[in-house]
């Protein structure tokens, strides 16, 4: 057993500490300790105070980094926040519902989610910024879009990886599923989609954003028989917001041309 000396210099304590935060990977600590000491001393901290506030510091940007890795696990295409989301452009959406939505207590229970609406309306937004909020909360999320899924499965499928690709996005706490409705999928991409939602059905979340009624779904998934048992698995249980039919995306464009016009 090696005897640690006792009395050392300022330089050499802060030598020590450095040296230990790297051998311990303790980055924060290493990082913040100058500034939260002088703190504690100008404070008069305990040393019980002061071990709290260091450990703390450590722990909170360690959550801070798993937070930002499972965001970027995600593969959203941009930042998409709900306090930058504008209520006031988008009267058909209810705040009150949205705000409980951002709880994630419908992840937690592996509810589904559709938000319905014509281009422009905020689906995409509220589909990131949700999934987003369940990446901060500890909940592993993937994002994409609908033909590039189907392209995916379609492909592992051709290369004998189906079973393992579909396990994969099994495994997912939150799978959100972007544009779905734009484009017609053959019979064949229709079959792989409905494997990957009965993979997940009454275990983990599917979040969807699509352009099209849920009538008008027999426009994507050609089969009636197919599309209708799409629609329970993404509406059994879940909720469906309404985000209308009148772009403010468009409305904003428009405004921004009559300002400029008038000035």
């Amino acid at each position: 057993m090696t005897l640690r000396k006792r009395g050392l210099t300022e330089e050499a304590a802060i030598a020590s500490i450095d040296q230990a935060c790297r051998l311990l990977r303790l980055p924060s600590i290493r990082q913040q300790f100058p500034e939260l000491a002088d703190g504690a001393a100008r404070d008069q901290m305990s040393y019980r105070a002061f071990l709290a506030e260091l450990l703390m510091a450590e722990c909170d940007d360690r959550a801070r980094r798993r937070s930002e890795r499972r965001i970027k696990a995600a593969n959203f295409p941009r930042d998409k926040s709900l306090r930058a989301f504008d209520f006031d452009a988008n009267p058909s959406i209810d705040p009150a519902t949205v705000n409980t939505l951002a709880t994630c207590d419908w992840v937690k229970k592996g509810e589904p989610l559709c938000l319905i609406g014509d281009s422009g309306t905020g689906k995409s937004h509220l589909l990131i910024a949700l999934g987003t909020e369940a990446a901060m909360q500890g909940y592993r999320v993937r994002y994409t879009l609908a033909t590039k899924l189907v392209n995916e499965l379609v492909e592992a499928a051709d290369d004998k990886q189906l079973a393992k690709t579909i396990a994969r996005y099994g495994r997912v706490d939150l799978l959100c599923i972007d544009e779905l409705g734009y484009m017609e999928l053959d019979r064949r991409g229709a079959e792989l989609l409905f494997q990957v939602l009965t993979e997940r059905e009454e275990k983990n979340s599917v979040a969807i954003a699509s352009n099209e009624s849920f009538s008008g779904w027999t426009k994507t998934f050609t089969d009636p028989r197919l599309c209708a048992a799409i629609v329970d698995r993404l509406t059994f249980n879940g909720a469906i917001i309404q985000t209308g039919t009148e772009s403010y995306r468009l409305a904003h464009t428009k405004a921004q041309a009559e300002r400029a016009e008038a000035s």
